[in-house]
């Protein structure tokens, strides 16, 4: 079993670092740009937002494999798990950037102001540092629900473990419980240091503060 499952783990945690990648950056894109001081700017950006926010993950990874074709565009099945996870759980970060950012006191804008700091300068040496510590935990809740999310992609067959244990039931019924209990278990074991990595950086970035 562990013969056809590991080099199905092997793409999942592609997948999972590839797509956090992505999601990362378009937090940090759709967050500013919900915040930007031109409205035109914040209207495409909140639109955008809440319309990955508020449609299937699923119907999104469908579209892309399967009507972007139709559009004359055809991408590799592995970009398309890619772009499918990175943008949809990008939209769930930009509102985690937003909201950390807005989270930290006028008085320390105005404080960057006093100083003369440019409003660049004030967001990266002022608002930044502090709103990011905010921005961790859920950031972290974010990668762990991308890593489960990665399970979809067997569905447009990527051949990640899900996609595996799934073929492998296909043809030994009788070991169902094996398969899906050691798929349950490697899960486990990729997730688990995510969440030991992000109370690690949230210790780390505490301390800086102290």
């Amino acid at each position: 079993m562990f013969d056809r499952l590991l080099p199905g783990a092997a793409v999942t945690v592609q997948l999972t670092v590839l797509s956090a990648i992505l999601a990362f950056f378009l937090s940090f894109l759709g967050g500013f740009g919900r915040l930007s001081k031109f409205r035109i700017i914040r209207f495409v950006s909140a639109f955008l937002v809440e319309f990955f926010r508020g449609t299937s993950l699923l119907v999104q990874l469908f579209w892309l494999y399967f009507a972007l074709p139709l559009l004359g565009l055809e991408l590799p099945t592995g970009l398309v798990g890619i772009l499918a996870l990175g943008i949809n759980y990008g939209a769930y970060g930009s509102e985690v950037v937003r909201s950390a950012i807005l989270s930290i006191p006028q008085g320390q804008t105005e404080a960057g102001i006093a100083l003369n700091m440019t409003p660049g300068q004030r967001m990266r040496l002022i608002i930044l540092p502090q709103a990011f510590r905010t921005m961790l935990p859920s950031f972290g809740n974010l990668l762990i629900e991308l890593l489960k999310g990665t399970a979809l992609v067997s569905l447009i067959t990527i051949p990640d473990m899900t996609f595996e244990a799934k073929s492998m039931r296909t043809n030994a019924e009788e070991y169902t419980l094996q398969i899906f209990g050691i798929l349950l278990i490697l899960y486990f074991i990729i997730g688990y240091p995510l969440s030991l990595l992000t109370r690690w950086a949230e210790r780390r970035f505490s301390v800086g503060r102290s």
